[in-house]
């Protein structure tokens, strides 16, 4: 890690106890921050808080105005994301192939017991993991579009919907090939590198939105060419090659 980011995460480290109690079970960070490839002042802390129980609406509240405050204090950082869920849900059957390989594969322990030690070991070419990570992405879109309607004509309004998406479509992308790849990474631009060797055609579309992860514009046509192009292409072939994921009872 970082040392610039050193202090944001220690912060993080003391306030999630204190928020929580003895309701939390254990914290993870993912992302840049973890791997060693943050930037100061364009990087996010990306956080997965795990509770004794499934979250209420005020837990979510909390979170939030914990990463507004972090995203306030300290300027090495471009914002906070976080993920909130219950420890039955991650360890659940449902989960086993989407949030719980994605706290034993892609997250870095922060506090409390990992949760990695009650999940199985995963495999890249596992058609079950490809399908239950991202086979979900035609569902979204139409929420996607919802949410760039309802967003502000401002390039700072559009700006945080260009990260958002950006990232999730290099994920599926690269989930859609991971098998083949024989690997998992949380590198965007690795990921949509894994996706262009089999599939040229749209590689350059997925590189670009590599770049929107790190580095989003406001520009709507951006916006526009996710849900109109890029994105319903790349659900369909998901579905093609490995299903529809499992549903849900929550979004």
């Amino acid at each position: 890690m970082p040392d610039a980011f050193r202090p944001v995460v220690a912060a993080a480290r003391t306030r999630l106890p204190e928020i929580y109690g003895t309701r939390l079970h254990s914290a993870y960070l993912y992302g840049s921050i973890p791997r060693g490839t943050a930037r100061l002042g364009r990087s996010d802390l990306d956080l997965l808080v795990a509770l004794r129980e499934e979250p209420t609406d005020a837990d979510r509240r909390a979170v939030g105005a914990l990463g507004a405050a972090l995203d306030a204090r300290f300027p090495q950082i471009d914002g906070v994301g976080t993920l909130l869920h219950g420890r039955d849900r991650l360890l659940s059957d449902l989960e086993r192939h989407d949030l719980g390989w994605f706290v034993a594969c892609l997250c870095t322990p922060l506090l409390g017991d990992d949760l990695a030690a009650h999940l199985p070991r995963y495999r890249p070419d596992d058609p079950l993991l490809a399908r239950e990570t991202n086979g979900d992405l035609a569902l979204c879109l139409p929420r996607w579009r919802e949410r760039i309607a309802a967003a502000e004509d401002t390039d700072e309004a559009r700006r945080p919907l260009v990260r958002f998406m950006s990232r999730h479509l290099v994920r599926t992308g690269f989930t859609l090939v991971m098998g083949r790849w024989q690997g998992w990474t949380s590198d965007l631009r690795e990921m949509a590198d894994a996706f262009g060797a089999y599939y040229p055609a749209r590689a350059a579309q997925l590189r670009t939105a590599a770049s929107y992860g790190y580095d989003p514009v406001g520009d709507p046509a951006v916006l526009r060419r996710y849900v109109d192009d890029l994105g319903p292409w790349l659900a369909g072939e998901y579905a093609r090659v490995h299903g529809v994921k499992a549903p849900r009872d929550t979004p």
